[in-house]
């Protein structure tokens, strides 16, 4: 047995030679993912200790490849843990803001455009009182949309504002706005109830490389804002500086239904169209020259002029980490190019990934870094496993096999790319995209050869003011796109609303992915059936029953089959969707109505009973007291005010329960209601909000 076994380890030696090294940024993303799954801080020194630890144990066992082997997979999870946690640790801590309006002073760092014609921005040191420290933290502030004042990096300004921290999940499970704030170094956001006072002093902050950039970027994005208003203009800057803030909300809708959302988020693919455009160009003005064309290097030339122009885009688009990873992987592509060797390989997205774990590991939770790994990881293997049936279908094409190839080519691009990423999609936002190839397939070549070609024109004319003969054209090629998407997404059922992928779901088929993707032999099979857990994971997972938002005002029930809602004065819209996208459904019905056997209303409270329990929940109307008949075959009392006498020995959700342990989600069991808090599904981190931490006393003078 032991026999067969080392002789299988080492035939899988042989195929999968060099593939190991693949499998270390893997190792650290686990690891990043288990430092974020604690529900309590560990000690600072774990991460760091264990490091040590196993790499004397690597080098101790280096005489067995398994065992060192091992170790090493170790080791690197070991680093990915380390990494979130100094990445914690170094962030300043939370902190409270104050409940009442304050006159704040501070220095903006950054300004997006609304489409309301507003302005965001963010303040870096901003002080609530002149005897008050400044802040650790920024702060987002939206400013009102009639305020005359044009800012820019660097001015520093007084306002009047209302703050408020961010918001905790919504419930159990849902997104923590919390942890994204805290690793962004903001300590919350707010609204300015009065016009931008701008200071004439002397800003020497706004000297800086990183300041002027950012001016640069924000001129841009006023540029394209009054030479194409409306949609196109904020889509323009969009591609080019990487404020998306302004594109219209039904705009952003019609891209996301449609597939096309990541033509809007810059990325891979516009890195790879800017350094096609200026390689294509270069190569071919160097090819004009006959000396140039026989004695240089064109190719190499034309490669390290499109990375140089990829490096210059990168800060103009906002140097956002996925598009660090491509330029990242760009610069290996280029690197092949020079050598003469390929570099597009598992090789580059593995040195980008494990780049990406130790600068930004918070990245690896959030939709943006899962979807663009997932896709880039597919399209290679995907590339690798086509590229030989290709290359011989090329043998002696005319140019309409040639055209059809480029035809196949870009479908297999969109469906290896858009299926990949597709689970964490769901996983994320709910809904899948049911025509995401069509539009892919139309609207990615125009972007392409017509709407990133214009818009580089566009910024060269900028310094000359001439950007308006570059606005024209460019305009038609972005309401053609927008187009695109407007149809793509009013076709029959373009959107398919689908139930809760589980956590564990997610994890089993990432890990079905990249075990298909990475390894070489046969037995890269066996990641089929972790992607098929993963995708029926919804069906296989029990969603809750009931959820109560973070303030007890939305409360939504899901019972046989269809999803009712409940809700005290104005809930957000967004609130009602992500509580309806839990269980897969866009269309609930709001309470009071009366069902026979489930649901009982009166003008006071709502009696719900599930099939799976033989007692009643109460759902108390306007903040009603219990009456002690009511009480009666009761398990469960939910209100979105402080319960006035509620039933004895009866657990209950009021007001004050959400305002200490968060939302609610609550199973009906048999045997009783489970209930699971905000506060027990997240723990004590340093992101977490403390309800009970006191608020910082301001003069009254802050307020004036």
């Amino acid at each position: 047995m032991a026999g067969s076994f080392r002789v299988r380890w080492e035939v899988m030696q042989v195929t999968e030679q060099g593939r190991f090294i693949l499998w270390l940024p893997v190792a650290m993303g686990i690891g990043v993912a288990c430092y974020f799954a604690l529900l309590t801080e560990p000690p600072r020194w774990l991460g760091a200790q264990l490091i040590f630890v196993l790499a004397i144990a690597a080098w101790l066992l280096r005489a067995s490849p398994l065992w060192r082997a091992t170790t090493l997979l170790a080791a690197a999870g070991t680093l990915g843990f380390a990494s979130a946690q100094f990445t914690a640790a170094r962030l300043p801590p939370v902190e409270p803001l104050p409940s009442r309006a304050v006159v704040l002073t501070g220095t903006v760092l950054g300004v997006e455009l609304l489409p309301d014609n507003a302005q965001r921005v963010t303040i870096t040191a901003p002080r609530l009182h002149p005897d008050m420290p400044p802040l650790q933290r920024d702060l987002r502030l939206r400013l009102r949309p009639n305020d005359p004042a044009r800012l820019e990096a660097g001015d520093i300004i007084d306002v009047r504002a209302l703050l408020r921290a961010p918001q905790p999940a919504l419930y159990p499970g849902a997104w923590d706005m919390q942890r994204d704030y805290f690793f962004s170094g903001l300590a919350g956001g707010g609204t300015a109830l009065n016009p931008v006072t701008k200071h004439d002093a002397p800003q020497p902050e706004a000297t800086g490389p990183f300041r002027q950039i950012q001016r640069l970027r924000e001129t841009i994005a006023w540029r394209f804002a009054d030479g194409m208003p409306g949609a196109a203009g904020a889509i323009g800057s969009a591609l080019f500086t990487g404020f998306m803030a302004a594109i219209p909300r039904d705009a952003q809708a019609v891209f996301r239904d449609s597939g096309l959302a990541h033509l809007l988020s810059v990325s891979g693919l516009h890195v790879a169209i800017v350094i096609g455009l200026v390689f294509s160009i270069t190569r071919l003005l160097l090819a004009l020259s006959q000396h140039a064309a026989l004695h240089w290097p064109c190719k190499q030339i034309a490669a390290m002029a499109g990375l140089l122009a990829a490096l210059a885009y990168t800060p103009l688009a906002g140097a956002q980490v996925p598009l660090l990873r491509s330029v990242a992987m760009a610069a290996l592509v280029v690197l092949g190019i020079l050598v003469g060797r390929r570099a597009f390989t598992l090789r580059g997205l593995a040195l980008a990934a494990g780049a990406v774990l130790l600068i930004a590991p918070q990245e690896l939770i959030g939709p943006s870094a899962q979807m663009s790994f997932s896709a880039v990881l597919a399209l290679i293997a995907g590339h690798d496993a086509l590229r030989p049936a290709l290359l011989r279908w090329r043998i002696d094409a005319g140019w309409l096999r040639r055209a059809a190839l480029g035809l196949l080519a870009l479908s297999m691009t969109s469906l290896l790319a858009g299926s990949a990423s597709a689970p964490f999609g769901i996983y994320h936002f709910g809904r899948v995209q049911i025509y995401f190839i069509l539009a892919n397939l139309l609207a990615v070549p125009l972007t392409g050869f017509w709407v990133m070609p214009w818009g580089m024109v566009a910024l060269a004319l900028m310094p000359f003011h001439l950007e308006y003969l570059a606005f024209f054209p460019l305009s038609w090629g972005i309401d053609a796109t927008l187009w695109i998407a407007r149809t793509t997404a009013a076709l029959p059922a373009a959107t398919l609303d689908v139930p809760h992928m589980p956590l564990w779901g997610l994890a089993a088929y990432a890990m079905g992915l990249v075990w298909l993707g990475i390894w070489r032999g046969f037995w890269r099979l066996l990641g089929i059936a972790p992607i098929l857990l993963g995708l029926t994971s919804p069906a296989l997972y029990r969603p809750a029953d009931m959820l109560v938002s973070a303030d007890a005002r939305f409360i939504a029930v899901r019972l046989d089959g269809a999803v009712y809602t409940r809700q005290e004065g104005n809930v957000a819209g967004f609130v009602r969707d992500a509580f309806t996208r839990h269980w897969g459904t866009a269309e609930p019905t709001r309470l009071p109505v009366q069902l026979p056997e489930n649901i009982r209303c009166d003008a006071t409270l709502c009696r719900l009973r599930f099939p799976r329990g033989t007692s009643d929940i109460l759902l108390l109307m306007q903040g009603a007291a219990v009456a002690p008949d009511a009480c009666t075959n009761a398990i469960l009392v939910i209100a979105a005010v402080p319960l006035r006498g509620p039933c004895p020995d009866i657990p209950f959700i009021d007001r004050f329960t959400v305002w200490r342990e968060g939302g609610f989600a609550v199973w009906v069991n048999q045997d009783g209601p489970h209930l699971v808090s905000d506060r027990q599904d997240r723990g004590r981190r340093p992101w977490v909000e403390i309800p009970l931490r006191r608020r910082p006393e301001l003069p009254p003078a802050a307020t004036e």
